[in-house]
This record gives C-alpha cells, structure tokens and sequence, in this order.
C-alpha cells in the first residue's frame, strides 16, 4: 500500500505531483460526515446511491461509517457531447432497488459543473422518493454551470486534475489510499510510450 510519504516508481512516471489529502484526512472526514448522515437519517430508512466509478471507494467507507444498516446501491452513467454539443448523459447501469417513499442519498466522488447530476437528480425526482440529497467528496464551486444543492460535502478543491481515492486518469489510480494532483501532460507522454 502507497502512503503520502513514498513515493512508487508509478506514481514518478505517472506524473502525480503532490498528494493534497492524506489517507488519514481522508478517513477522519469520512468519519465525520458519517456521523453527520447518521444523525439526520436516525430511523429513516435510507438509500445509499453511489455514483459509478469515481464513487465506489468512498461509498463503501461511508456506508462502513454509518450508525445503522443500509445496503448501498449503484448507478452508472456516461456523459457525451451530442450532435448539438449539449452534453448528453445516459444511463448505463440503473438502481437495482425501489426508491419510491424512501430517502435516498447520492454519493459522488466530485461535483464540478454539476451538468450530470443535476440530469440523474431530476431522473431520481420522478421516482418520487420521500427526499434526495447529495453526499461528494469534493467539490468545485468555482465550475458550477448549474446549482445543486449539496448536503453533505467532504472537501472543496479547485480546478487541479485530481487522482486516487476513486478518481482515475483513463482508469488508473483509482485505487491509491490518497488525493492528489497530477500532471496530466506526463502521465500522457508516459501511457504513450
């Protein structure tokens, strides 16, 4: 396992440049914000909906965090500039469970433009649950194309390509226990080479 303090031969190569949230900082925040959604969900029954794939990791350290029982679910979307280049999102994998009369909280791992889930909150909408929130780990105001309105928000961060923690370059780094910034010029000329 990778800590702050090493640094791999894949992280040199793939261009990360300085980790900016610790494993340890990291942890306690999720810590925090589990005891957060703890206490106002207290004898709701509540839906955890992870957004695919940036979300997976802190979805399940949430759900680990909380006071009570939940069973997480998943969704999945791919987003695209149509033909009238207005972003398009579609749905590729959908809930596997009932949310209609139940709280449902999305989980997202960033919310920069807020494009894509302001769609997939209006599509939640019209499955009437009892209420819909959202849970990111970080968040990008200074992006912000349309307003959502976050609940619970873990970190703010600016403009800075951020790996690790669930966040990738073209699927990889998902998996380090760390957030950082990357420089994606190298990370490209070295997954070229």
């Amino acid at each position: 396992m990778i800590t702050s303090g090493e640094t791999s031969d894949r992280e040199l190569l793939g261009g990360i440049r300085k980790v900016i949230f610790d494993q340890l900082t990291i942890e306690n925040r999720v810590c925090q914000m589990g005891l957060e959604v703890s206490r106002d969900y207290a004898g709701k029954e509540l839906v955890v909906v992870g957004i695919l794939k940036g979300a997976f990791i802190f979805t399940c350290d949430l759900v680990r965090q909380l006071s009570f029982s939940v069973e997480p679910d998943f969704m999945a979307v791919s987003c695209y500039n149509g033909a009238t280049q207005v972003e398009e999102v579609k749905i590729t994998l959908d809930l596997q469970k009932e949310i209609t009369g139940k709280h449902v909280l999305v989980v997202e791992d960033i919310v920069d433009t807020g494009l894509t889930l302001n769609y997939l909150l209006r599509i939640l909408r019209e499955r009437k649950p009892a209420s819909l929130e959202v849970c990111t780990l970080l968040d990008r105001p200074e992006l912000r194309l349309i307003e959502i309105p976050i609940r619970y928000a873990g970190f703010q961060v600016d403009q800075e390509y951020l790996v690790g923690y669930g966040l990738d370059f073209r699927d990889h780094y998902r998996d380090l226990p760390f957030v950082a910034t990357m420089n994606v010029e190298s990370a490209k000329a070295n997954s070229n080479s």
